[in-house]
Formats: structure tokens, sequence, C-alpha cells
């Protein structure tokens, strides 16, 4: 899987919506399945109320990994969309997504600024290896 075919429903209607940005990784079949239920779920709800749902919107995706501590941080950031609320309550996908940040022995992180819903999902490189 690459994450470019995981976006491309959801990258068709207006070009340059996503900027990616970080090296290519072989991941396992595990990390693999839990990274698109968390991206697909990650469009989806910017598709519904955040930065998809304006033709101005953006969507950057950058996933850096540091070699010192052998850690991969995956990071979605929304711009250009509708003005950001925090929840009132933890939706289905909300936890999911923590769940399967889990499920890689790693961190979630959600934050909602005004200008735009960003998740961060710290894992170690070796909860994403072949």
């Amino acid at each position: 899987m690459t994450l470019r075919k995981a976006i491309e429903p959801f990258a068709t209607r207006i070009a340059g919506r996503f900027v990616l940005s970080g090296p290519e990784l072989d991941i396992a079949s595990a990390a693999v399945i839990a990274l698109a239920m968390t991206i697909n779920e990650l469009c989806t709800n910017a598709t519904k109320f955040g930065a998809l749902l304006d033709p101005a919107g953006r969507v950057k995706i950058e996933w850096p990994v540091d070699h010192p501590s052998q850690r991969l941080t995956l990071r979605w950031i929304e711009t250009g969309g509708p003005h950001v609320y925090s929840p009132t309550r933890r939706s289905f996908g909300t936890r999911m997504m923590e769940l399967l940040g889990q499920q890689l022995s790693g961190s979630v992180h959600l934050a909602y600024p005004p200008s735009g819903f960003t998740y961060t999902l710290e894992v170690p490189i070796v909860s994403m290896s072949k």
C-alpha cells in the first residue's frame, strides 16, 4: 500500500489538496491495515467536517523518522477549511484511531486549533517493520 493509493479517492476532485512528505518505508501488513484504516477515517472526517469540505482546504501528511530514537511520527495537518472546534464527545472514529495507534505500540494526539485539525501518531519503527 502506498499513501497515495489510500488518499486517491479523496484527492481526485481537486488537484493539489494533499501534500505528502516523508521517506519511503517498507512496513508490515498489520501496520498497513492500521494505517489504511486511520487514513480512511481522517479523509472521511476531513471531507465531512474539515479541510476537504472547503475548496481552499489542504491536508499535509508528513512522516519523518527520527533515527537516533528509532521513532516515526506521522502527522496529518489540515488548513484552509472551516473553523475547527473541539468535539463534545469522543466518536467511534476517534476511539478507533487511538486503538489502532496503541496496536502499533504508539501514541496518538488529536488537536483542534481553530485553523485546522491535526492528528499525530508516534510509533517505534520496529512496530512498523516487516
